[in-house]
């Protein structure tokens, strides 16, 4: 006479879990790591914080921000200009005076974000400081990469009575 469940398979989950089939494993590390990248680009995408701010092109196809500020025009007779402060050419984790004039409309705040424009980098974001009469000034400095020449995209957003507006300036910085 057999024993009726002594001969039953020991591959039955115990409570401590020890006994999970190798499968069930690999299904549980996925799903895991695929909630980790949706969180991942969740909070990538409200840390940006770009939803609400109504873009705007650079005035100039091509300006040199290492050379000169560059302008944006918003609309309306609004314009916007960065200036990057710098003696020569921006460097990777230097500290770099950074402008934002307004003509048009007042502002409440402006800010700048360094991002890279071809490889992710993080976010770099720099809030400036209101000086009076559509001026706002701070610090900012853009990180180091292994590329040799590294394409930035300065992106300006100030906030105005009319909304969230912004514009962009492209940049190259050279390893040393």
């Amino acid at each position: 006479m057999e024993a009726p469940f002594s001969a039953m398979p020991q591959r039955i989950l115990s409570s401590t879990g020890a006994a999970r089939p190798p499968l069930l494993r690999l299904l549980i590390i996925l799903t895991l790591l695929t909630l980790a990248v949706a969180l991942w680009y969740l909070t990538r995408y409200s840390l940006r914080d770009e939803a609400g701010v109504h873009w705007h092109p650079p005035a100039e196809a091509r300006c040199d921000l290492h050379a000169a500020p560059c302008t944006a025009r918003l609309g309306q007779g609004i314009t916007l200009r960065l200036a990057i402060e710098s003696d020569g050419p921006i460097r990777a984790l230097e500290r770099l005076p950074l402008e934002v004039r307004l003509a048009g409309i007042s502002a409440d705040s402006a800010r700048v974000d360094f991002v890279g424009r071809d490889m992710e980098m993080g976010l770099h974001r720099f809030p400036l400081e209101a000086m009076g009469g559509g001026v706002f000034r701070g610090e900012g400095q853009v990180a180091i990469c292994t590329e040799a020449v590294m394409p930035w995209r300065a992106k300006v957003v100030v906030d105005t009575p009319q909304g969230r507006l912004g514009s962009w300036f492209d940049f190259e910085v050279a390893r040393r």
